[in-house]
């Protein structure tokens, strides 16, 4: 029992002290020590040492001459002399090191992309195509104009009117793809057929669409044949000189009216280069109503106002108006109105219904033709340019329907 009591105050006075010499990295060592009365005891503890890193093997192949060696990797430089002996150098040669100081010390000059050499350079670079193959033979087969009567053609691109540009062709004049052509129904493309005229090529690009309304003053006729009689045409010399401005490198349009108008009547007409729609609304099948405002000499009673409403004979058909209507009396117009609607559009068929009536025409102008009428604000000889709104109310929709079927 002695000896148990004594090793248990021998533990409690235990304390630790570390070893006095140095011991290797990551190597720890402890002494444990105890005090007692008769015995002292020591524990020692250690770790393993760390595993030794691997060592590169050093080559016994000698060094090249002027390339000292160490733990550093150096690349050599290859030299040939004169002789073509090849040599191994540490440092790279003064020849280069003098091209490289004289390269760093030159201020670099910045590239000038818009000298005439560069753009050549870069208009001959491939550009790719906007659309694909695919989608180009798509629009081709659906929405390309097909080719077109020779004499259409010619017409369109003004060069003449239709029946001037037939007697061009029969009377030899006209070739196509280096033959002469005399049939003028023979179907030609301008993009890819070569079209001469009296020696002259036609342009690949035909003119685009032209839609215009004037307001026709009175004098004048819708023809350009007759040079002594004023025209309809010679209104529009600023719109045509201003042309090649507004349009480079398309040529000129060959505009006519659609249908016609005497001398005397004034109102609106329309003035267009689109041949097909000019026969859609020229022409007595489309049923477009036409509205006149007739100003009459004398007084205007009930019976001539029945007489014009059940119509009259022109060029051997029977004409009836769609509507008849004595306008009120305005201050300062002094002799009655009558506004008047056909959809007929005979030659001179408000005339003849106002004649047939007993009654006499002072003045007679045009207001409206299907859904579009004249602006109020429009003065005599002036135009304007159409709006699609205009265009549809005067049936071009159902045109573009009709050439899509």
């Amino acid at each position: 029992m002695a000896a148990i009591a004594a090793a248990a105050t021998a533990f409690t006075t235990l304390h630790l002290s570390k070893t006095s010499f140095i011991l290797p990295r990551r190597h720890f060592g402890t002494v444990i020590t105890s005090s007692l009365s008769t015995t002292t005891a020591e524990f020692k503890i250690t770790f393993a040492p760390p595993k030794p890193k691997p060592q590169l093997q050093k080559s016994d192949s000698t060094n090249p001459p002027g390339i000292d060696s160490g733990d550093q990797l150096l690349i050599p430089w290859i030299l040939r002399d004169e002789n073509g002996n090849i040599s191994l150098q540490k440092m790279p040669p003064q020849r280069f090191l003098k091209a490289m100081a004289h390269e760093s010390t030159q201020k670099k000059k910045k590239r000038d992309d818009k000298t005439p050499a560069n753009k050549a350079k870069a208009a001959m670079q491939y550009v790719e195509p906007k659309y694909s193959k695919a989608a180009r033979r798509f629009y081709n087969e659906r929405f390309r104009e097909p080719p077109q009567r020779l004499a259409k053609v010619l017409a369109t691109a003004g060069v003449a009117s239709r029946r001037s540009s037939e007697e061009l062709i029969f009377q030899g004049k006209v070739t196509v793809n280096g033959s002469v052509c005399n049939t003028p129904q023979t179907r030609v493309d301008p993009a890819r057929d070569i079209i001469y005229v009296n020696g002259s090529r036609l342009a690949k690009k035909l003119p685009p669409k032209v839609y215009l309304a004037l307001n026709k003053p009175k004098g004048y006729i819708c023809s350009a044949g007759e040079e002594e009689t004023k025209s309809v045409f010679s209104l529009f010399d600023d719109f045509m000189k201003g042309w090649d401005k507004r349009n480079p490198g398309i040529p000129k349009p060959r505009l006519f009216t659609v249908g016609r108008l005497d001398v005397a009547t004034t109102g609106l007409i329309i003035v267009t280069n689109d041949g097909e729609f000019a026969n859609k609304v020229s022409h007595p099948s489309s049923n477009l109503s036409k509205e006149y405002i007739a100003t009459i000499n004398g007084a205007v009673t009930k019976r001539n106002l029945l007489a014009i409403s059940e119509g009259t004979f022109v060029e051997g058909v029977k004409c009836i108006p769609d509507s008849v209507e004595l306008l009120p009396q305005q201050p300062d117009i002094s002799r009655p109105r009558l506004r008047i609607v056909v959809h007929e559009g005979r030659n001179h068929e408000v005339r003849e219904l106002v004649k047939n009536a007993g009654l006499q025409i002072h003045a007679l102008k045009r207001i409206r033709i299907g859904g579009f009428r004249l602006p109020s604000d429009l003065a005599l000889g002036k135009h304007i340019e159409l709006t699609p709104a205009n265009m549809r109310a005067l049936g071009l929709e159902e045109l573009k329907k009709s050439k899509s079927k």
